[in-house]
Order: structure tokens, then sequence, then C-alpha cells
């Protein structure tokens, strides 16, 4: 069975159309993603090389010295962990407020509420280095400087007021006749939510799960604020500007500790790719 010419000119038509936002889509992503193929690709260049007036695309000879660089400095599995405490930590404390604090706003009628909705969609616009004076002088005066629960504590508040929409979204989502029909057959409310409602937010909670773990494993201001004295409590964004020697900058060993710290982002990322983008267009269009 032949295709329609009109058709077949049609498409042509609209592909023709749509190839100027393609160009431009193909360009934004080649300048997006040349940084950090320049970062990896001077990681495994010599010395030489990275210092050699001719820019090379592509290293001319590979070497792994700049990574047993990084892996030899003095904190790196240190460092290494307390990032993974303080992420982690952030993240997981963040999700169990949020996720109480979004079923109450989406399920339950209160006074208050739209004033509440409100509070956390100006902390979620509010730009954090305007606080970083504020944050520096509690802890200061609460004694609560060069900790790592306190840089936990601060990344959880970056992150509550965008967990919170999200999961909201993804409550208000669920029809309630599922839980009712479930307290029916003698579940409690919160049982009702722990076997209905909770299996189906796995979108939501990994989207918001991927966020806080990139704010809180890329944040560099406040822990380089909030961590002076106590060296050995400094996170691996603060880590990476260490790399000095007597000529400057060691570039290549910065790369490669950069690489090495951006690869657990990469990996979560790849790992819950596939609910991050059904997680962020249910909380921005639901409820």
């Amino acid at each position: 069975m032949s295709v329609p010419r009109g058709v077949t000119r049609s498409t042509a038509r609209l592909r023709l159309r749509r190839m100027p936002l393609h160009i431009a889509a193909a360009v934004i992503v080649v300048l997006c993603l040349f940084p950090v193929y320049w970062m990896v690709a001077t990681a495994f260049k010599p010395n030489r090389d990275i210092q050699s007036d001719a820019p090379q695309l592509l290293p001319r000879t590979w070497t792994l010295d700049h990574f047993r660089a990084a892996v030899d400095a003095d904190g790196f599995g240190l460092f290494w962990r307390n990032s993974i405490l303080v992420t982690l930590g952030a993240v997981l404390l963040s999700l169990l407020v949020a996720l109480g604090a979004s079923f109450a706003v989406a399920r339950m009628r209160w006074r208050g509420r739209r004033q509440f909705m409100l509070m956390v969609f100006i902390a979620q616009m509010a730009p954090w280095e305007a606080l970083i004076i504020p944050v520096y002088i509690i802890s200061r005066d609460t004694g609560m400087l060069d900790r790592l629960p306190t840089l936990t504590l601060v990344y959880f508040m970056m992150t509550l007021p965008f967990t919170i929409v999200v999961l909201r979204g993804f409550i208000a989502a669920i029809p309630p006749e599922l839980e009712e029909a479930a307290q029916v057959d003698g579940c409690t409310r919160l049982s009702a939510f722990r076997h209905i409602a909770f299996p189906l937010l796995a979108p939501g909670l990994m989207a918001t799960s991927l966020f806080g773990y990139i704010t809180a494993w890329n944040e560099f201001t406040y822990a380089n604020f909030l961590i002076i004295k106590h060296q050995d409590s400094r996170t691996l964004p603060v880590w990476l500007s260490s790399f000095q020697n007597v000529f400057g900058t060691d570039w290549g060993a910065t790369m490669a500790a950069s690489t090495l710290f951006a690869l657990p982002a990469l990996a979560v990322f790849l790992l819950l790719q596939r609910h991050v983008t059904a997680g962020f267009a249910a909380g921005a269009v639901k409820g």
C-alpha cells in the first residue's frame, strides 16, 4: 500500500521546519557537554600536554597518574565519607519530613493550609546565598560551627521546600477513594496510606531524592564558610580546591578529582532518570 504524496510532502515540510530547532538543540547539548568532556580529557593528559600552548581535543598519550595523585591525596577517603554522610542524612531527613507535610496539605483540610504552601513556595524561591551570614551567626552562637550535623541541617532546609511541593502533587494525584476503601476493609488511616498510596509515590520520591542528592553533594559555599577550624569535617567540594603546588594549581589532579567527584552524581542520575521527568511534571501540575 503506497503512501500518498501529500503525506510525504507534509512530513518533509514538518521536518524542514523543525530542522532549526534540532540544530539549536544539538548546539546547546554540545556547549553543555563540552566542559565535562574537557574535564575528563584533561584528567587523562600528562602534564606536558596540559601545559602545551596548542590545545588538544584528544590526549596524545593517556595516563592515570592524576587519578592516583587524587586518590592518594590527604583526606580523600575522609572527605568522601563526610560528603556521603551529609548528603544521605539531608536527603533522608527531607523525605521523612516532607512526606508528612505533603500528606497533611494534600489530604487534610485545616486553617492556614494555603498560607503554609505560600510560605513553602517563598522558601523555595529564596536565594540561599543571601542567608549565609544569618546561618553563620546562628551556628557560631550555638556552638555548631565545624560540625557535619550543621551542614546536614542546612542542606535539609535547602531541599525541603522542593520536596514538599513535588510530593504534594503526587499525593493529590492519587484518588483518595483507594485509601478509603482500604479503611473500610479495616486499615487505619496511616496503614492505608502506607500500603496503598506510598508505593505509588515512587516516581516522586525518586525525583526529589535526586534533586536533594545533587544539591547537597555539589554545595560549596556553606561547606566552606561553616567548616573553618576542624579541617577533618570538610566535604569533597571544598577539598577540590586543595590541589596546589609550588607552581600553582595542579590542573591534572584537579580534573581527575573532579571526575571522581562527578561519578556518584552521574550514577545516581542514571539509576533514577526514568522517574525524574514524571516526578517533576507531576509535582508541577498536579494538586
